[in-house]
This record gives structure tokens, C-alpha cells and sequence, in this order.
């Protein structure tokens, strides 16, 4: 059996990784009476930990919000996963979160234990990042976005849109989804009457929210749908493409969903865009296939430049 300083932290932990439990059920997982369970949850709440508790069938022991944070108590895969984030926040697309992130990791890997302390490094030395210089996300703005989502509340904010004008837009919020190193939110646009995508680093939230809103039906898959509209995108220059692959084939190889239309067996159609032609250019080549393109002279201009640099790089 635990001594009693091991047997509450096991219990603080069991409280931890799960909302409700049953005496019957801590004890046995303590492997101790469920009077020893009553003592043990008296001893936690006089530490200050706001242990809940409810009798009846259905009721038990929970963990409920207190003044302060208490401590978490990680198994090994979730410190390692932990660690991975922060130093992934450190460097990531959210704006004003990098000095926090780094302060919480510093705490963290000053505790962690040895053997954790060398996967985490070997993961590190291994792994290659590349630098993000596009837009970043304020964190208030992801937290003012993800609460109206939650609470149901309907959001009005400032939109900057791909061209560069300024609307008012109401919305009904329901997800963030971060595709593409990129925040978008998914909501239902007020005005417009239908489902719209929004890119979050160019939205100003206006407050207060509200009012509370009656959740809609979700149009299937909202993660596929956003990153198909973001592929889709009102790109400065567009092109038909034609490869001459499978369709199957050219799409495993996409680094975005795309609406692509076979031609037969061995050819397929596709509408790419890019605010750059010369990047569409290397984009294309990038395929490893033979293709045409329709329609676009700034394209043909972009990939002729191309050609001849490459020529002359050999």
C-alpha cells in the first residue's frame, strides 16, 4: 500500500485525468477502503485543492476550478508532448505567446526526469524547423474568437479582406482551424446567409458579443471544407492546368485538398492560384509531371523565366 504523501498525489492525479469518479472506483484503483478515500479527499481539500463531491447514483468526486492552478501531475508521454508544444509555441504562428511559452518551458524541463530530459532532447537535435515570417495571430483574438464559439454567442468584427477593403461582418462563430500554418475561423455570416471562412490574423473583434445564438448543423467535415476553400482562395493570378497523371496520383501529391477532374486515365485538370506567378511556377514544377497550361500569360511568363534559370544553373 502507498504511504499517504504517495497515495493523495495518485489521487490528485486520478482527479485530474478524469471528470467524475466513484468512491468504489478510487478505492479500488488506491487499493484502499472507501473510507480511506473520504479521509484522503478531506486531506486534499484542506491543501486548498476545491475537491467536489455529490452523493446519490450517479454521484462522486470531481475536481473543481479553485483560486489557484494546481499542480499537474504528467505521466511520461504527456510531459514529452508538453515540452514538444512549448518549444513549437516558441516559434509558432501565435503572436505574444513565444516570452510565455519559453517561461513555461523553462519551469518544466527543470523538473523533468533525466530519461524524459533525453527523449526531448534527441527529439530536438533531430528535428529541423523551418522559420515562419508570415502573419502571426494575437493570442487575445484566438481566446476572444474560441470563447464566442464556445458560449454560442454571435461575433462582430473588423475583416480585412484579400484585396485590402474593410468590412463590418456578423457572424455566428463554431471553429478555428489552423491549416497551412494559418488561422481561419469557420462561421456562419449574418448578412450573407451562408457559411463563410475568415482568416483570423486579419479580424478585429468588436465587443461585447452577443447576442446567444442556436447552434446550426455543421455542413460535414468544417476542417476539409476550410482547407478546400483555402486552396480555392481569390488568388491574384489563376491558371487551368492540365496534367497529364492520374488524378489520383497528382493528388496524393498536393500539398492542399484540391478539386481535381480526371480526363480519362491518364489526365487530369486542376485550378491553382498564387498572389506570385513565379511561385506557382516553382509550385507546378514541383509535380515531377508533364503539364499545360490554359489561360494564364503571366504563368507562361513565370515558368519560361524559370526554365531558363534552371538552364542555366546546369
Amino acid at each position: 500500500m502507498l504511504d499517504t504523501s504517495a497515495r493523495l498525489l495518485k489521487l490528485l492525479s486520478l482527479l485530474q485525468a478524469r471528470q467524475n469518479w466513484t468512491g468504489p472506483e478510487l478505492a479500488d484503483r488506491l487499493e484502499v477502503t472507501t473510507r480511506t478515500i473520504r479521509n484522503d479527499v478531506e486531506r486534499l481539500r484542506e491543501l486548498g485543492y476545491p475537491v467536489q463531491a455529490a452523493s446519490g447514483v450517479t454521484g462522486g468526486y470531481r475536481l473543481g476550478a479553485g483560486a489557484n492552478l494546481p499542480p499537474l501531475l504528467l505521466d511520461d508521454e504527456e510531459a514529452v508532448a508538453v515540452v514538444v508544444s512549448l518549444r513549437t509555441a516558441v516559434g509558432g504562428t501565435v503572436a505574444g505567446i513565444e516570452e510565455i511559452s519559453a517561461r513555461a518551458l523553462v519551469k518544466l524541463q527543470q523538473v523533468l526526469p533525466s530519461r524524459l530530459r533525453r527523449r526531448v532532447d534527441a527529439l530536438q537535435a533531430y528535428t529541423v524547423s523551418t522559420p515562419w515570417a508570415g502573419p502571426t495571430v494575437d493570442a487575445g483574438v484566438l481566446t476572444a474568437i474560441a470563447t464566442a464559439c464556445r458560449d454560442h454567442e454571435r461575433l462582430r468584427f473588423d475583416y480585412r479582406s484579400h484585396d485590402g477593403d474593410h468590412a463590418v461582418r456578423t457572424t455566428e462563430p463554431y471553429r478555428l482551424v489552423h491549416t497551412r500554418r494559418r488561422w481561419y475561423l469557420f462561421a456562419w455570416d449574418v448578412e450573407r446567409d451562408d457559411w463563410r471562412t475568415f482568416r483570423v490574423d486579419r479580424i478585429q473583434p468588436r465587443t461585447p458579443t452577443g447576442p446567444r445564438f442556436t447552434p446550426r448543423a455543421l455542413p460535414g467535415d468544417v476542417a476539409s471544407r476550410v482547407s478546400r476553400g483555402v486552396a480555392t482562395a481569390p488568388w491574384r493570378y489563376r491558371a487551368r492546368v492540365i496534367v497529364h497523371a492520374p488524378a489520383e496520383r497528382v493528388a496524393q501529391k498536393l500539398p492542399v485538398p484540391a478539386e481535381i477532374q480526371p480526363l480519362g486515365e491518364d489526365r487530369c485538370v486542376f485550378e491553382p492560384g498564387s498572389d506570385n506567378p513565379l511561385m506557382l511556377a516553382g509550385y507546378l514544377a514541383m509535380l515531377g509531371e508533364d503539364f499545360t497550361v490554359e489561360g494564364s500569360p503571366e504563368l507562361v511568363a513565370a515558368l519560361r523565366t524559370l526554365a531558363e534559370r534552371l538552364l542555366r544553373a546546369i
